[in-house]
């Protein structure tokens, strides 16, 4: 079991131990230190942890990170509780510290960049974790691998696919093969949301609480990372659970129950490749089905029978991608992938948002159960009495970016299942009550999916989830949908300009891209295009500028020569200007420098007078364009 540490720098390194003794005559305590000269990360006898300088207690070590010249330990300095779940207390990182080993090193420009990506991650992520429940693992799971007693859980059965710091824990996880107690320094994390609130209804304690994590495969940004890869790994993909823990009074017994959906990127080869236009280029790529095949096969093992629940829009911009899942679901030919196509924008125009319900009428159609949920009974101390029911089956739902339309869907499944959920536990006991006639309950059942459709969507999209009025109140709002409105213009201007840097952020933390073998040579920082690319912004500026300043603050007055002059001369370098700029929109979009795009290829371009060749960014040719194609035909 992890626990608090002590974290201290001396002239020789750095040392960890824990903060609380757990040591017997036949297992003493240990510590870890990290060498300023080697930088190798060994167990020490605590006898050699500094009894004075900088010690201070921290709440978690999230692991250490080689970069290009120094080696780094990530921790996380102080959390806040928000909530617990079943007596284990749940923690939300809020703040972290990146800590050099070797604090003499000079720091190159390369240094400083793989430094301010790490800041970008840490300071973005939405972390969290407990030290005696394992977040990474649903109820359902822990039950079947045995991580539900009450006070531990072993990180070695921990769901890799969610354990937010797998690579930087690495060092750490190999020591446990010699020395079994580093496992108290391991601290698993998951990426997304976990809060757990707690309530009356009808006499009875409750406690709700909603976790979603956020899969470290294929992880990234909303225009960076689409579709799937070569391993069956789709992006955007997140587990959420909602879980129900009853309190009767009179009784030692309390039930707990817990449903799972997910969501994730549809599962073949496509992109949307940005070009500064508000909709950006949509592209396909080869056939996916053995791709596919891996993704589902996955999720069979993991959930059971999969009700695919797809809200892309039937016409228009979407209508390719649409296709193209219908078709590989039909290549599959799986009865255990049940496809069901919800026209969302259509039944829910006009605001109608309550129409959404009519989905629910059609996966009952298709066999789906509001009784299909985890459910077990457990006594006083939280040890499980009996298992009444296992989770067979799971909703997989997905839009576009698999955010606003799939929070809208699946806080409605929730809410009908949860209905179902106190009415067997006999908390509802007459069929025609509502739990939502309870205003406490449903304004907590509420902001729990709205908080968590944020997190969600900031983590992808850069911003807070659109429809969230909804989600939040029951019902759409125009103040809402002009919210929606600034957070979508917020996500054109991230999306193109700023999301480079951010999803290389996901890479370097996540191990996809190692300094260590991969920065030799030219700087991955590199600005290889065209000087005139890279000038071109600059020019824009300062017309810009010009131009106001003729309009606002003219010399003279507005119509004076020289005031033309200058209002004539901006006004032209800024429409050949965006011009060009809407015809070459890929050049100036901000592309990730660390792992190559598949979809993006470059071709380079030399003059006699360089040394260096110039780069321009184009779509890849494995990729086509089916809005395209349709017209030709």
């Amino acid at each position: 079991m992890s626990c608090p540490l002590l974290f201290a720098q001396s002239p020789e390194g750095l040392f960890f131990k824990p903060s609380v003794g757990t040591a017997t005559p036949s297992t003493p305590e240990i510590a870890i230190s990290v060498s300023k000269y080697d930088s190798t990360v060994r167990v020490v006898d605590t006898e050699q942890f500094p009894v004075q300088g900088n010690i201070t207690k921290i709440a978690a070590l999230l692991g250490f990170i080689q970069l290009k010249l120094n080696k780094y330990a990530i921790i996380a300095n102080t959390v806040e509780e928000t909530g617990k779940l079943a007596g284990h207390t749940l923690y939300k990182i809020i703040q972290h510290s990146i800590v050099p080993v070797s604090t003499n090193q000079v720091v190159d420009s390369d240094e400083a960049s793989y430094l301010s990506l790490l800041e970008t991650q840490l300071t973005n992520a939405t972390l969290f974790f407990s030290y005696t429940y394992d977040l990474t693992n649903s109820l359902q799971r822990n039950e079947k691998i045995g991580n539900n007693s009450t006070n531990t859980f072993n990180w070695k059965q921990c769901d890799t696919r969610f354990f937010w710091n797998h690579y930087l824990s690495q060092e750490l996880r190999e020591l446990t093969v010699q020395e079994p107690r580093v496992d108290r320094f391991i601290q698993p994390i998951i990426y997304g949301y976990a809060k757990c609130v707690e309530t009356i209804l009808a006499q009875t304690p409750i406690s709700l609480a909603l976790i979603t994590r956020r899969s470290r495969f294929r992880a990234g940004t909303r225009y960076f990372r689409r579709g799937i890869d070569d391993d069956g790994n789709v992006a955007n993909f997140n587990e959420t659970e909602q879980v129900l823990i009853t309190w009767p009074t009179g009784t030692s017994e309390h039930q707990i129950f817990s449903l799972l959906q997910t969501r994730g990127s549809v599962p073949v080869y496509w992109a949307e490749i940005n070009n500064l236009k508000y909709k950006p280029n949509l592209v396909l790529g080869e056939n996916s089905i053995d791709s596919t095949k891996k993704h589902f096969d996955q999720q069979i093992s993991l959930y059971g029978r999969n009700y695919l629940v797809s809200l892309v829009n039937q016409k228009g911009y979407e209508l390719p991608v649409k296709e193209a899942y219908e078709n590989i679901v039909r290549q599959l030919d799986n009865p255990d992938v049940l496809y069901n196509y919800f026209d969302f924008h259509h039944e829910c125009r006009h605001m109608k948002w309550h129409r959404v319900k009519l989905l629910i009428e059609q996966l009952q159609d298709a066999g789906l159960k509001n009784t299909d949920c985890f459910h077990k009974i457990v006594d006083s101390q939280g040890q499980t009495l009996k298992i009444v029911s296992e989770q067979n089956s799971v909703v997989r739902t997905n839009c576009m970016d698999c955010l606003d339309r799939t929070n809208v869907v699946q806080s409605v499944l929730a809410h009908w299942v949860l209905q179902r959920e106190l009415q067997t536990a006999n908390v509802l006991k007459d069929e025609n009550d509502l739990w939502e006639s309870d205003k406490k309950l449903l304004s907590l059942f509420q902001n729990l999916w709205a908080d968590n459709a944020d997190a969600v969507s900031f983590s992808y999209s850069g911003t807070g989830a659109l429809k969230t009025d909804f989600t939040r109140t029951g019902k759409r709002t125009k103040a809402g949908a002009f919210n929606d409105f600034v957070n979508s213009a917020s996500r054109y201007y991230q999306n193109n300009l700023t999301d480079g840097p951010r999803q290389d952020s996901y890479d370097l933390f996540l191990g996809n891209f190692q300094p260590t073998t991969s920065s030799l040579g030219r700087s991955p920082f590199s600005d290889n295009r065209p000087s005139y690319i890279q000038t071109l912004p600059t020019i824009i500026y300062a017309a810009l500028t010009v131009f106001g300043a003729t309009i606002f603050f003219p010399k003279y007055h507005f119509t004076s020569f020289k005031n033309l002059m200058f209002f004539l001369t901006a006004t032209i370098v800024l429409t050949l200007s965006g011009k060009f700029v809407i015809k070459n929109g890929m050049q100036f979009v901000n592309w990730p420098d660390l792992v190559q795009l598949k979809f993006l290829t470059t071709e380079s371009t030399s003059t006699k007078d360089k040394k260096d060749k110039d780069v321009k960014y184009l779509p890849s040719p494995s990729y086509y364009k089916p809005n395209n194609q349709r017209k030709s035909d």
